[in-house]
């Protein structure tokens, strides 16, 4: 085509989503606008149109862009596997607040390999040498979770390791839930970690890391079947409960088929205070069981000390699509489930929704001791 039958907002259109593609870990609206040769507002025009199509997405208000899942499955045949993985790392990675380096790890034969990383802002930072081959046990805590989990590590969910210069924490990400087949690395000099940063980063690291996991088609997130806890049990109280089912845990549907026998299925779930409500996926089976008696039991549990869990008991109502409230929980539960990536109608194949409301919920903690 000659040059003067080119329309400017289409190359500019492609030439946008080509250095997305090929930034995973994000472009600043600077380098954008540099490379782009358009005003500010027509950018902001062209991004917010992308990322309503699902093409683009952005952690924050003022944060970098990255592909959107529209855009990412462009790149589903390629030859390079992780992609969507590391995608899916950047973008979690910068959704958070996190003031040390976190990295994902990939294994291989002789050990394991840091394919993506966001290092500290701070001057002083503990980070990871990208592509090199940690072949020796000692050299990466992703060895611990990835090839040689002990029963400590297979117990509390994640390895940590220190020495005198840094603390390494390593977390499974799991395709099934169970087997890792990924690390999330953290990694902070050893001067600036103490016992009450290890309990604020570690709720957050194995948020993230389920997140990525349900990313890969995980039903639930429970690394290794985690061995029994003995601590004595203890009653949670109501401030607890909320907390604890404010994360993004499945939970374990229990309903009866029409013979009577007992059904249980994973579940994702989400707690308002009051009510649960809870998706079946199209073709699951179980939420005609569920229509047609709509008496149900639910468990919310984690896999790993302190062994929270919370059980509830009530009465299934089905929810009618295509309302507010139905399009706004689904926007929810993708978003605690998923990321915070854009939503895109339709996207979630969502046979039916349901709130649960309970006659009573009881939570517990640790486990019974003899």
């Amino acid at each position: 085509m000659p040059a003067q039958e080119t329309i400017p907002s289409v190359e500019r259109t492609l030439l946008l989503l080509e250095m997305l593609r090929a930034r995973p870990d994000g472009v600043a609206l600077q380098d954008l606008l540099a490379s782009l040769d358009i005003s500010r507002s027509s950018l902001f025009a062209l991004l917010n149109t992308l990322k309503h199509l699902g093409y683009v997405e952005q952690a924050d208000k003022r944060g970098h862009y990255y592909p959107g899942p529209r855009l990412q499955a462009w790149s589903q045949s390629s030859t390079f596997p992780q992609q969507d993985q590391i995608s899916a790392f950047y973008h979690e990675a910068n959704a958070i607040t996190c003031q040390e380096t976190l990295a994902l790890a990939v294994p291989v034969p002789q050990g394991s390999v840091v394919i993506a990383q966001v290092e500290s802002p701070q001057h002083v930072r503990s980070v990871y040498a990208m592509g090199q081959v940690h072949d020796q046990p000692t050299a990466c805590a992703a060895y611990d979770v990835l090839h040689a989990p002990s029963p400590e590590v297979k117990q509390y969910g994640f390895a940590q390791r220190c020495d005198d210069d840094s603390v390494e924490l390593a977390l499974p990400v799991c395709a099934d839930g169970s087997r890792a087949d990924y690390a999330l690395l953290f990694s902070a000099p050893a001067f600036r970690m103490h016992d009450d940063l290890l309990d604020e980063v570690l709720p957050m690291l194995r948020e993230m890391a389920a997140r990525l996991s349900y990313r890969l088609g995980a039903p639930a997130y429970t690394p290794y079947q985690a061995q029994t806890d003995l601590n004595p049990t203890m009653p949670m109280q109501p401030e607890q409960i909320d907390a604890f089912l404010r994360g993004p845990w499945t939970a374990r549907l229990a309903c009866l088929r029409d013979d009577q026998t007992p059904h249980v299925v994973p579940v994702w779930q989400q707690w308002d205070g009051q009510n649960f409500h809870v998706i079946a996926w199209r073709g699951s089976q179980w939420a005609n069981y569920v229509m047609a008696q709509p008496q149900v039991s639910i468990t919310v549990d984690e896999p790993w000390p302190p062994f929270r869990r919370v059980t509830a008991r009530g009465v299934a109502y089905a929810l009618q699509p295509h309302t507010a409230s139905y399009d706004g929980l689904l926007q929810s539960l993708h978003r605690r489930f998923l990321g915070d990536q854009p939503f895109v109608e339709g996207q979630l194949p969502i046979a039916q929704a349901f709130r649960i409301e309970p006659e009573k919920v009881r939570g517990w903690r640790g486990m019974p001791v003899r």
